[in-house]
Formats: C-alpha cells, sequence, structure tokens
C-alpha cells in the first residue's frame, strides 16, 4: 500500500510529505502512547496517534516511520511538521477516530505486527 493509498482510505489531508505520496507501506500501528510504540512496535511503516506533541514525530522517527496519522482531526503545530519534514516524514490528518482508521487500513491489507 501507498502513502497515497492511506490517505484515500482514511479520508486524510496531507500536512506535509505530499513527495512521499508514492512511497511504500507495509504495516502499521495505533498508539497513543508513545512508550508502547518503543516497546512492542518493530518496522512499523505508519503510525496513527491522537496525541499532538512533537514526542510523536521524535518516536517515529526513531523507529524509522515514514508516516504518522494524527486521528479525530487533531492537528500538530508548525514546529512538529518541520520536524516531520526534516526527517523526510509524512504527515496526515483524519477526522475518523482511532478504532476506524485502523480498521480501515487493516480491511485494505496493511496489517499489524503479531505479537503472538
Amino acid at each position: 500500500m501507498t502513502i497515497g493509498e492511506v490517505r484515500t482510505l482514511l479520508d486524510a489531508r496531507v500536512l506535509c510529505g505530499e513527495e512521499m505520496l508514492e512511497q511504500t507501506v507495509l504495516s502499521a500501528c495505533g498508539s497513543d502512547m508513545m512508550s508502547d510504540v518503543l516497546a512492542f512496535v518493530k518496522e512499523q511503516s505508519v503510525l496513527l496517534t491522537g496525541l499532538v506533541n512533537p514526542q510523536v514525530i521524535r518516536t517515529a522517527e526513531m523507529m524509522d516511520m515514514r508516516c504518522v496519522v494524527f486521528v479525530r482531526g487533531k492537528m500538530p503545530d508548525e514546529a512538529m511538521l518541520a520536524l516531520a519534514r526534516s526527517h523526510d516524514m509524512a504527515v496526515l490528518t483524519t477526522p475518523l477516530r482511532m478504532y476506524t482508521a485502523c480498521g480501515r487500513l487493516y480491511e485494505a491489507g496493511l496489517k499489524g505486527e503479531d505479537l503472538s
């Protein structure tokens, strides 16, 4: 799946990283707890979250994620977008709730990590 397809599936708006819409992403995770992302997420390409602070972008960068999607219409500030741009990261926002957004991506074939 491409970041552009993620945008379409989630009725999302691209806030930065428009040039990355053709990049392929292989998996996703949804979390508002960055400590869980650091502890449990391996090789995820897309992070869905409702948490809006710079730590989200820093965590995504540390985990080599290519795309952050803010759910529930959350909007990062310009400093967060500048940080994402500096790490070549796409940032999107969707009006969908996390459960719905994750469900749409999963149903379309974008999987998460199996922890079993």
